[in-house]
């Protein structure tokens, strides 16, 4: 890879932009891709490239999405000798708007925290899923996601549907570059599939769109039960069910995927 001089880039906070400064963090986050010398890597927001030279280093491809056409035009100098060589295909999109199409892959990157939740659902419900997926997000997000306090939310239940989340490490804010007002933290997202809810409920037929229609309305009013959140879309003998279960009192983040599900089969 060549050397690039260039004028002194000033990070864009429209954009998410702080770069990780970190090779400890940067090593955890390619040991948690296990990544093979065949996989294909979907790297989201790939800034001045730190990350991308990992993953040329082991991946056979590097799809790198990168929205700011300065650093796409500073990626494209860089890696100009990878972009000829076919093992690296730089992109300057909105990832949100990007189309990887049919093919097996893996996301490892450190993506712009202000699209998180965006990211997450994009992916996670998509026709193509990623096999695997590590991602650098903000430590609260992420112990929002796994739910240690036992207070679930639509962002932990919607991971904990399609794949199993791990927290990998935390990265101090001063590991960046502007360093963020916030910590950080690496997670996986392993097993990643539409079949996990179908798996859970042991129903071939089960409907996940009814699943996530129950799901979005118990959330609707954090601070009701769960009874009166429900009582929309259930009937009275639903209703019936709905206390025999023991969940018509409780709040939406005190339930469990599996309590969801349960409520999705009455």
């Amino acid at each position: 890879m060549k050397l690039v001089t260039q004028k002194k880039f000033v990070p864009k906070k429209s954009f998410g932009q702080n770069f990780l400064k970190s090779e400890l963090a940067l090593r955890k986050i390619i040991e948690a891709g296990e990544i093979k010398e065949n996989d294909v890597i979907l790297e989201i927001g790939p800034g001045k490239g730190k990350l991308t030279e990992k993953l040329l280093e082991r991946a056979k491809l590097v799809i790198a999405v990168e929205k700011d056409r300065e650093l796409f035009e500073f990626l494209k100098i860089k890696f100009e000798k990878e972009i000829k060589a076919n093992t690296l295909i730089l992109a300057c999109e909105d990832i949100l708007n990007f189309n990887i199409g049919k093919k097996k892959y893996k996301i490892i990157a450190n993506i712009p925290y202000n699209i998180t939740g965006a990211i997450l659902k994009k992916f996670l419900t998509a026709g193509e899923q990623p096999q695997n997926m590590v991602l650098m997000v903000q430590h609260e997000v992420a112990k929002r996601i796994l739910a240690r306090d036992g207070k679930e939310s639509i962002l932990s239940i919607s991971v904990k549907a399609y794949g199993e989340i791990k927290m990998i490490m935390k990265v101090d804010a001063r590991y960046f570059s502007p360093a963020p007002k916030v910590d950080s933290a690496i997670i996986t997202i392993k097993n990643i599939s539409h079949k996990k809810l179908v798996n859970l409920a042991g129903q071939p037929t089960f409907n996940e769109k009814r699943f996530w229609t129950i799901v979005k309305t118990g959330f609707a009013h954090k601070r009701k039960r769960l009874g009166n959140n429900l009582k929309s879309i259930f009937s009275a003998p639903q209703g019936q069910s709905l206390r025999s279960l023991g969940l018509g009192d409780k709040r939406a983040e005190d339930l469990s995927l599996a309590d969801w599900i349960a409520l999705t089969k009455i």
